[in-house]
């Protein structure tokens, strides 16, 4: 039960960057926020499970805040996540993600990722130039393609997508900067359904994505990820099994959603 949030991460920036689908690319470069306001938070709990055995080992929760300088608004989005206390004796997670987004382009400025896990840490604090499509942080400079997403501000992109314009069964692409390094990967388009959660039930939007083969996740399109079927766009759970085991990551809380949560049919 290694990172929880950079674990859960993973899970969600599969939700990212059409990049190139049958969209032209300026609408990818241009598109606007319809999906969330300013003083959003969504909590989630993460749950481990081991020989047919559902633990609730950690929690995770993502901000949505306002920035401005030199006259110019930002979308400053945070994510945070750790172990629960009953499980820090075993491995103390508390990891944190900031992405400074252009509120015009939807396009990062600047992605810093504190990861504190046991004796791993990592300090990474990256500045977006899209003049000279780089990307430089204190691992070095990085190329970049025109239109790329950091692990956070790929989630809440994601989210302001047309997802009627995809068919089921599509294949589609996506580039993303973790690290010093930009990633071209893609997500599969499963269609829609109802789903229940420890939360509720919802109508969701339903996708697998090609995973980066690693310590915790083996590689292929073994994740499956769900987000709800309304204007918010959602993540609401999301599955994979791992190494050993698996792992559930669902939806457990709400504050400031921009329309009304219609995909919640009913509360558990």
């Amino acid at each position: 039960m290694k990172s929880l949030l950079s674990k859960f991460s993973t899970a969600l920036i599969v939700l990212i960057v059409f990049v190139t689908t049958t969209s032209a690319q300026e609408d990818f470069c241009n598109t606007k926020n319809t999906s969330f306001l300013i003083g959003e938070k969504l909590s989630y709990r993460v749950y481990y499970n081991m020989a047919m055995i559902w633990v609730s080992a950690g929690e995770a929760h993502f901000y949505v805040k306002n920035e401005k300088q030199n006259g110019k608004s930002f979308y400053h989005f945070i994510g945070d996540g750790n172990t629960l206390k009953a499980y820090e004796w075993f491995y103390k997670v508390q990891d944190v993600y900031e992405s400074y987004v252009d509120a015009e382009t939807m396009l990062p400025l600047r992605a810093v990722r504190n990861v504190n896990e046991g004796s791993h840490k990592v300090n990474n604090d990256a500045f977006f130039n899209y003049s000279a499509l780089t990307a430089t942080s204190n691992d070095g400079v990085c190329k970049i393609p025109v239109c790329v997403q950091d692990v956070l501000s790929a989630i809440f992109f994601a989210r302001n997508l047309d997802f009627t314009k995809f068919t089921v069964g599509a294949k589609i692409p996506f580039n993303m900067y973790l690290d010093n390094k930009v990633y071209h990967l893609f997500i599969r388009y499963l269609g829609k359904e109802k789903i229940t959660t420890r939360f509720g039930t919802f109508n969701a939007i339903k996708f697998s994505p090609l995973l980066i083969n690693g310590t915790l996740f083996t590689g292929g399109e073994k994740m499956t990820v769900w987000v709800s079927d309304d204007a918010n766009h959602v993540p609401v759970r999301v599955e994979s099994p791992i190494t050993i085991g698996s792992i559930k990551v669902d939806l457990v809380a709400y504050e400031n959603l921009r329309y009304p949560f219609r995909a919640l049919l009913r509360l558990n």
